[in-house]
């Protein structure tokens, strides 16, 4: 007898656990935008090698703790895992970095909001009902960052981040029934951590790395413990239990966590069109699930779908 793993009590406990870890990693990664200020005056690629090097100490222990073993590698999922760490960390980097730079950080968290429309775009054949969300999130992050003002450069730059964003989860999804989160998170931060120091070296030369002061050291801490290896680790778990197309919704948080992190800082009160842009993207995220948990969805999910994604996790020791 045939049994839909989707409506399974364990199931629905994997796609509960999901939707939390996908919450939680896109509000993690927008408090970022709070701590940033103390790593104003570091240097860029130092400061950020620096970060992925710690967070790749702190991911291959948890593995390890774990009791998960190196993997060894195809050739082809090796040039997927280079791939995911040039495109969704390290070229990611230097794309807002540069488009910081021509255009602000509006332009860049506007055309980063687009995140869930292009996930859900490039998750098989989406819903209606789950672009509707996508386009609410979209315009929800919109309202919260403002298009701010910039050039030309400014948009590219930004463009390219957001296909470097795109990749980061699109990459990862074949990799994930095999090494499971907790490895591809740090397979893919210990790669970055070379990148990064090269191009430093061209960008910065000696002067790319210092002996950074308290605050820069707890910003770089915080960076490194909470918005790497804890928002990694929780985004791979929950991006094959959900589907891009779900799980993306959630990038719709980057800017609430942001908001609420200035608020808790003191750095300011949220404005009127921060709020009303929250309560979209929460609409937004509503309007989606209630798409992806409608019997209609559950249907045209992949056959075995829930047990893939289930499987994978418990391989990885996620679980």
């Amino acid at each position: 007898m045939n049994v839909d793993v989707s409506t399974t009590p364990h199931s629905a406990r994997l796609e509960s656990r999901g939707l939390v870890e996908a919450a939680t990693a896109m509000f993690l990664v927008g408090t970022l935008a709070g701590v940033s200020g103390v790593i104003d005056e570091y240097p860029v690629y130092g400061g950020q090698a620096l970060r992925y090097l710690l967070a790749a100490v702190i991911l291959l222990a948890a593995a390890r703790l774990a009791g998960l073993r190196f993997v060894r590698l195809t050739a082809r999922e090796t040039a997927l895992l280079a791939a995911l760490s040039l495109t969704g960390l390290v070229i990611f980097n230097v794309c807002v970095i540069e488009a910081t730079r021509h255009g602000g950080p509006a332009l860049v968290g506007t055309v980063l909001g687009t995140v869930p429309l292009a996930l859900a775009l490039l998750d098989g054949r989406p819903s209606p009902r789950l672009l509707v969300a996508a386009v609410v999130v979209v315009a929800g992050a919109t309202v919260t960052t403002g298009l701010g003002s910039g050039d030309l450069a400014g948009l590219l730059w930004s463009l390219g981040a957001l296909v470097c964003e795109v990749c980061f989860s699109i990459l990862a999804i074949p990799l994930l029934p095999k090494l499971g989160a907790m490895r591809v998170s740090a397979y893919s931060v210990a790669l970055a951590v070379p990148m990064l120091a090269v191009a430093g070296l061209f960008a910065d030369g000696a002067a790319m790395i210092r002996v950074p002061t308290v605050p820069e050291l707890a910003g770089l801490g915080y960076q490194s413990v909470i918005v790497t290896a804890v928002a990694f680790f929780l985004w791979y778990d929950a991006l094959p239990r959900l589907g891009p197309g779900t799980a993306g919704l959630f990038a719709g948080l980057i800017p609430v966590g942001a908001i609420a992190t200035g608020a808790v800082l003191g750095l300011g009160a949220p404005s009127v069109p921060d709020l009303l842009g929250a309560a979209l993207v929460v609409a937004g995220i509503v309007v989606g699930l209630s798409s992806a948990g409608s019997p209609a969805a559950r249907a045209g999910r992949p056959a075995g779908a829930g047990r893939s994604a289930a499987g994978g996790s418990r391989s990885a020791g996620a679980d």
